[in-house]
């Protein structure tokens, strides 16, 4: 059974997940876990006028599968540390979905 991911917190009828989002990357993609305990994403979409928060509720969506209804960030609007709630997925799931582990 795999490790339970420190970006990654099972509340029981949704996840919380820790990210640190690097916005105007060449591709949009899961760069994996950082030492500070987040899941880095980078995403193509300037930090601009909530085009990166948009870009990565998107993102998530396509990911894990889900409906972008499933996604709400929780904070960090105008951060590169964001806390996103996801309902509908277990965390195996979506550890597994956005890590490959």
């Amino acid at each position: 059974m795999a490790e339970p991911a420190l970006w990654l917190e099972d509340r029981g009828d949704h996840l919380i997940l820790r990210l640190h989002v690097q916005p105007g990357a060449r591709k949009n993609e899961v760069a994996g876990p950082t030492a500070a305990g987040f899941l880095k994403i980078r995403l193509t979409a300037p930090a601009l006028e909530g085009k990166a928060n948009r870009a990565l509720i998107h993102f998530l969506a396509e990911t894990l599968d889900l409906a972008r209804s499933r996604i709400e960030l929780l904070s960090g609007e105008r951060s590169r540390h964001k806390r996103a709630r996801v309902n509908g997925l277990t965390a195996l799931a979506c550890q597994a979905r956005l890590t490959g582990s």
